[in-house]
């Protein structure tokens, strides 16, 4: 009798240590570090796939395309920009879990670059090569300032790629510096989805339509001079 009350009495006893220690496995589970989600990176694509368009130009003259800067510095870092038009347009805010490759001004810069050298052979300004004269002439330098890069949401549902930039076309001569032109471009894409995947396409999008814009512009200057 004695025995069996032992053995009951060990079993309670078993069970009281056991359920605590059940607890503490379940709790130290609970608080495991949660592996977090890596954050999209996203750029403008691999550019142009035809061989053929990558043959540059022949007779035209060499453009030395300088460094696009900024006048927007939440433009230097590498978030993927939105605005609320229907809450707060003057609030720029950034996708938490989407970011670009480089930032915005470089990815204009190598698409600028891209599209341009359709029509030109383009250098980097800083080279000894823009230095260069060709025919007794140094090659004209194309600023371009990045003032607005971002998805504009006009309701929760609908938006649209923003990017508005100022281009100004010099020419180096043995008077100084010469401004042959200076334009405004704006330009809007609507965004497929509401989302930073779909505000990345559209902004992509904006990029070469403004790049086509300047193409246009540069050579209507080339054809009056």
């Amino acid at each position: 009798m004695s025995q069996c009350r032992l053995t009951a009495s060990r079993r309670s006893f078993s069970r009281l240590l056991t359920a605590p220690l059940l607890t503490v496995v379940l709790s130290a589970c609970g608080s495991l570090p949660v592996r977090p989600v890596r954050a999209a990176v996203y750029d403008f694509g691999p550019g142009v796939l035809d061989s053929a368009a990558l043959t540059q130009p022949m007779g035209r003259p060499l453009l030395a395309l300088a460094d696009v800067e900024s006048s927007n510095g939440a433009l230097e870092k590498l978030a993927v920009l939105y605005r609320l038009g229907y809450a707060d347009a003057l609030q720029l805010r950034p996708y938490a879990q989407a970011h670009w490759s480089m930032p915005a001004a470089s990815l204009v810069q190598q698409r600028l670059r891209q599209v341009l050298g359709q029509q030109h052979a383009v250098v980097p300004a800083g080279e000894g090569v823009a230095m260069t004269r060709v025919q007794g002439k140094l090659p004209l330098v194309l600023q371009v300032e990045l003032e607005e890069f971002s998805q504009f949401f006009e309701s929760p549902t609908i938006s649209f790629a923003l990017l508005r930039l100022r281009a100004t076309l010099l020419e180096n001569t043995a008077a100084g510096v010469k401004v042959l032109g200076q334009r405004q471009v704006l330009s809007r894409q609507p965004a497929s989805t509401p989302d930073a995947s779909g505000g990345v396409r559209a902004l992509g999008e904006a990029t070469d339509a403004a790049a086509r814009e300047l193409a246009v512009w540069l050579a209507q200057i080339e054809a009056a001079r």
